[in-house]
């Protein structure tokens, strides 16, 4: 374990040592002028120029959680937001008396606002909450899923970027978006993707009203020249796995430290400035810590930046094994540089008082799809691979999506073509 080195800049906040616990009550995003790296904000695989397609996240209900809380602090919403919301439903119930361990389902617009929620009462019936932007009221319509839901296959080959290539075969915006992240975990596609490289997709959609929703990839293959790649989803925990049960997702800690800190400044999108008393977003937990606390790594990954800004102060970015990003900010010293590879537990900073804040913390940010979500909410994957009986049932499972993978693998591979569910035996040219 590295021992803090005491330096000029820890020496210069160390006066403010005594008011440990502070905060930034600035409403503001990494704004590259302000930074002198120059460097571009936070991406993916996907063109930047793309257009934004909203995703859905979960958040699990824990202990002393009700829904004005959750609805404040983490969908953004007002008292007349959740009043609406509220009158709207037939059944309050499933909104005001949450269960320990239950979760729900919400997506975001661009700019952080509720576009849907949706809330199961069962695992075949619940509520779909949902408006067209954020100036309009909340509607809801019923979730009645399918006894069988519909399932899909796309193959195709890549030519070009891997995004475009997918998304030529048919696949909707978010599809490509989903899949891209469950491969990435794996596949560096700058690195490893070449063009002739082929893959399949099998994606399943519920019914609500009779028309498709929420699709989901069960399963997919790549066959590259540099990389073979075969996903299953795992339904006991939702979860991508190899076939012989080892997971994408390597284990992820809820805290980037060790031993235990108060949180000074919860995840709150409705928080109001002390001042002027506006709302004020904080899209992140914020830990009281005197200056120089070591900081680690939640998980592996990779240092994508370590800035100077005139806010953040120093501040570090990681991208993790899993696709998530997480971040760092208001330190006293980076221990990492940018482009290092780091491992979980691995010291990659110490705690300070830099940028524009009212005390020395740790204001720590986990990004999904590079969005802000609540870092203590969140759910992290905790095991590496399947054993025993899990195991077991999950390769039972796994029997039928492996058959029709491997029932489509060796047909010619096509850009643009989609071998459509059960009830079409034979592939669409688009």
């Amino acid at each position: 374990m590295h021992l803090p080195e005491v330096d000029q800049d820890i020496a210069a906040d160390s006066d403010s040592n005594d008011n440990v616990g502070g905060t930034s009550y600035e409403d503001w995003s990494f704004d590259n002028s302000l930074d002198p790296s120059g460097d571009t904000e936070l991406g993916d695989e996907i063109a930047s120029d793309e257009k934004y397609v909203p995703k859905w996240q979960s958040y699990t209900i824990q202990s002393g959680d009700s829904f004005a809380l959750t609805a404040e602090r983490t969908l953004g919403l007002g008292y007349r937001d959740v009043m609406q919301i509220l009158d709207t439903v037939p059944d309050k119930k499933v909104l005001t008396r949450w269960r320990v361990g239950r979760s729900f389902d919400y997506k975001l617009d661009e700019n952080g606002q509720l576009l849907a929620l949706r809330v199961m009462k069962n695992p075949r019936d619940g509520y779909l909450i949902e408006r067209s932007d954020e100036t309009a009221e909340f509607a809801y319509s019923p979730i009645e899923k399918a006894t069988e839901a519909t399932q899909r296959m796309f193959s195709g080959t890549v030519s070009g970027s891997f995004a475009l290539s997918a998304q030529s075969t048919g696949l909707s915006s978010s599809e490509v978006s989903e899949l891209t992240h469950i491969l990435s975990k794996k596949l560096d596609f700058r690195r490893d993707a070449r063009a002739g490289d082929q893959f399949q997709v099998l994606v399943e959609s519920d019914m609500i009203d009779g028309k498709p929703m929420d699709s989901r990839i069960l399963a997919a293959q790549y066959e590259g020249q540099r990389m073979d790649l075969t996903v299953l989803r795992n339904s006991a925990d939702d979860r991508f796995y190899t076939p012989d049960g080892n997971s994408l997702d390597p284990a992820f800690n809820r805290y980037p430290f060790e031993g235990h800190y108060r949180i000074s400044s919860p995840f709150n999108l409705r928080r109001h400035h002390p001042v002027t008393g506006r709302i004020a977003p904080h899209k992140g937990t914020d830990f009281a810590m005197r200056t120089g606390t070591p900081v680690d790594a939640p998980a592996d990954g990779i240092v994508e930046r370590v800035v100077n800004h005139p806010l953040a102060g120093k501040y570090i970015v990681i991208r993790h094994d899993n696709g998530y990003v997480t971040r760092y900010l208001h330190l006293s010293k980076a221990l990492v540089k940018p482009g290092q590879r780091v491992k979980m537990g691995q010291e990659i900073a110490l705690s300070g008082n830099t940028g524009r804040t009212t005390g020395p913390h740790l204001h720590y940010e986990i990004l999904v799809n590079n969005h802000q979500v609540d870092a203590m909410r969140v759910a992290l994957p905790e095991a590496q691979s399947l054993t025993g009986e899990a195991l077991a049932t999950f390769k039972r499972e796994s029997e039928d999506l492996l058959a029709k993978l491997d029932q489509h693998g060796d047909n010619e591979p096509a850009i643009a073509r989609v071998d459509v569910d059960k009830q079409k035996s034979s592939d669409d040219s688009i």
